[in-house]
């Protein structure tokens, strides 16, 4: 009895491996291409404490065209805006409009490492700390501002609609920043936010991006910014010495005497270009 129980369990685990291995290899989709649509978004809802404060949000992630003078889609330029729900009067919330540096870097970490309503859990050198993963940002500007994170070409998401577009369109300081103020006249016109005070963050090379696109945008987009931010100026594609130079200093002296609790700092030369160097802090 028992012989013929085991040979027919072994009778049975041979037809189901047969079964097995004869099952039909899954078929990709008709259709499916790894190519990303050039217009197209995502919509998800979510909240955040900031400073002790419930703040909800919805999150619209996917990709806006970049049209060319015949009006064809050269490009899909990936992006992630946060927009706050609970506030009813869109033309007097500010709009931060972010980037990141490289050239060549996507917005990613300005958005989960410095402003957004999710950031990644580091310690305070910058390193992952365990259980890895996302955490609320308590410290985000989504309570104050909505914000819009940008890829430019060829970072994140980002990508020509094809092999055959003329690359020079986007690979330049000048036509980086060309087409990018074209993106952002497209972004603000479909999400209805001309009259919302706007602002321009970037980091590094970030700096260079978003000091030319405040006057691409002004002059060829007629869009008059209330404010840039530069976040560890660069030099590469913009000339900061002299006065400039000196001038961009002055955030990092401020931060550094509000550190050592808030002691005035305090300069002894006689002239801008020989400011820096001699800058000490008050007793």
């Amino acid at each position: 009895m028992y012989k013929n129980l085991i040979l027919a369990c072994f009778a049975c685990g041979a037809l189901l491996q047969a079964t097995a291995q004869s099952k039909p290899e899954p078929k990709p989709e008709a259709g499916a291409s790894r190519s990303l649509d050039l217009d197209r978004t995502v919509i998800t809802t979510n909240s955040v404490a900031i400073k002790g404060v419930n703040v909800p949000y919805r999150a619209v992630t996917g990709t806006i065209p970049v049209w060319d003078n015949e009006n064809k889609p050269i490009a899909g330029v990936f992006f992630t805006y946060y927009e706050r729900t609970d506030v009813k009067d869109k033309d007097s919330r500010p709009l931060v409009i972010s980037f990141n540096g490289g050239p060549g870097t996507s917005a990613v970490w300005m958005e989960i490492g410095y402003t957004g309503p999710r950031i990644l859990k580091v310690d305070d050198e910058g390193y992952p700390i365990q259980p890895y993963g996302m955490k609320d940002n308590p410290n985000s500007i989504l309570d104050v501002a909505d914000i819009l994170y940008v890829d430019p070409v060829n970072t994140g998401f980002s990508r020509m609609a094809n092999k055959d577009v003329d690359r020079g369109q986007f690979f330049g300081v000048n036509e980086d920043i060309r087409y990018l103020a074209e993106w952002i006249n497209t972004f603000v016109s479909r999400y209805k936010r001309w009259a919302s005070p706007k602002f321009l963050i970037g980091e590094s090379y970030g700096t260079t991006r978003v000091s030319g696109l405040a006057l691409e945008l002004q002059n060829a987009q007629w869009m008059y910014l209330n404010g840039v931010v530069l976040v560890s100026p660069t030099e590469l594609g913009i000339e900061r010495s002299g006065p400039v130079e000196a001038a961009l200093r002055i955030p990092y002296f401020a931060a550094t005497a509000w550190y050592h609790k808030n002691r005035r700092p305090i300069c002894k030369a006689k002239t801008w270009s020989r400011c820096c160097p001699k800058w000490r802090l008050s007793p």
